[in-house]
């Protein structure tokens, strides 16, 4: 299927200028939208390209954001003074791309990796009958018990936040390196200049600390049909904080799926062979979901133009009990895709 990219600046409520792209199939009605969420440091338009263009091939149309200080858009560069900016941007370009009229009747769903698995759940409560439904792959929704920091540390680093919110004091290590298994993708990854590479600034840091707490204290106010995917072998953020996720949840639609020996890069870090199995695992997902009925923000339609609005309702669950391909890196190294240790900067 023949596929048309486009991409366009808009203007955020703060006036910041911001960067947007999308994947369209060129011969046919989508299937429904998909909105991506990407990672702490990622943009869309390179590093999401394979991702967007692979969901637009099987029918979708996609729509991507690079979030304020992110990829192509203004600002400071990797600097995130309210969590919130970022939901609030991503809601108003998303629901303004629903509301167009020839989106009105499709079904919308949210996709989000590693930190924009957060951004993703956090869209979703901010209006839980909008979305149809989620793809969190690697999500960053829980603080692993394993890294979590002590209270005392968080509130010195409170007290001179405002005083050095844009210090890159976060000590780091390399999650290129230990979230991307195969080397050449690696290569190029480390090799996309819109990708943030630098030390993770203080208020960064913290704003992406509180947003996994507070999801962590709501998990189970989650009530939209999700699949969630983890790697295994993921030492960025923790499989157990997927399994958190599919177990407190209140959604009656909900799939888990453990991939033995994989990473944290499930989607583009990994050899072929398994990126072909992710993306058949996703597609196949929202095939069975894309045909669920609309309700929410502003719509005219409340039933997708391709199906019988039929809800689900039968929780699934795929949990491999596979051991191998574990890696016996410290998972503390790393807050839920942060670069930077835990125990000497949180």
């Amino acid at each position: 299927m023949e596929v048309q990219y486009q991409q366009e600046y808009i203007r955020n409520s703060r006036g910041v200028q911001i960067f947007t792209c999308r994947w369209l199939p060129s011969l046919s009605s989508p299937k429904a939208l998909v909105f991506l969420c990407h990672g702490y440091g990622m943009e869309c338009s390179g590093f999401m390209r394979g991702c967007g263009h692979r969901l637009a091939t099987s029918g979708y149309a996609v729509f991507g954001i690079d979030y304020e200080g992110h990829g192509r858009s203004s600002g400071a560069r990797c600097y995130i003074k309210k969590f919130e900016n970022i939901v609030a941007d991503c809601y108003a370009f998303f629901t303004s791309i629903s509301v167009e009229e020839e989106y009105r009747d499709k079904c919308r769903f949210l996709y989000g990796e590693s930190m924009g698995g957060a951004v993703a759940l956090l869209l979703h409560k901010k209006n839980p009958r909008f979305w149809n439904g989620a793809v969190l792959v690697a999500p960053m929704c829980k603080i692993s018990e394993k890294v979590k920091p002590h209270p005392v540390v968080v509130n010195l680093l409170t007290r001179v936040e405002e005083i050095i919110p844009k210090w890159k004091i976060v000590p780091t290590k390399d999650v290129i390196n230990s979230a991307f298994k195969d080397p050449i993708k690696r290569e190029e990854i480390r090799n996309n200049k819109l990708i943030y590479q630098d030390k993770p600034r203080l208020k960064t840091a913290l704003e992406m600390l509180r947003a996994s707490m507070s999801l962590e204290d709501t998990l189970h106010e989650v009530t939209l049909p999700f699949f969630v995917l983890h790697g295994e072998a993921d030492i960025v953020t923790d499989p157990e904080v997927s399994r958190a996720l599919y177990e407190k949840a209140s959604s009656r639609d909900k799939t888990i799926k453990l991939y033995p020996g994989m990473w944290h890069g499930l989607t583009s870090g990994e050899p072929d062979e398994n990126i072909e199995i992710v993306f058949s695992d996703i597609i196949d997902w929202l095939d069975k979901h894309a045909g669920g009925s609309t309700v929410g923000f502003q719509l005219q339609s409340t039933t997708c133009s391709n199906g019988n609005g039929a809800e689900r309702f039968n929780g699934q669950t795929t949990l491999s009990n596979g051991k191998e391909g574990r890696r016996s890196q410290n998972r503390g190294s790393y807050l839920c895709g942060l670069k930077g240790r835990l125990q000497s900067a949180m």
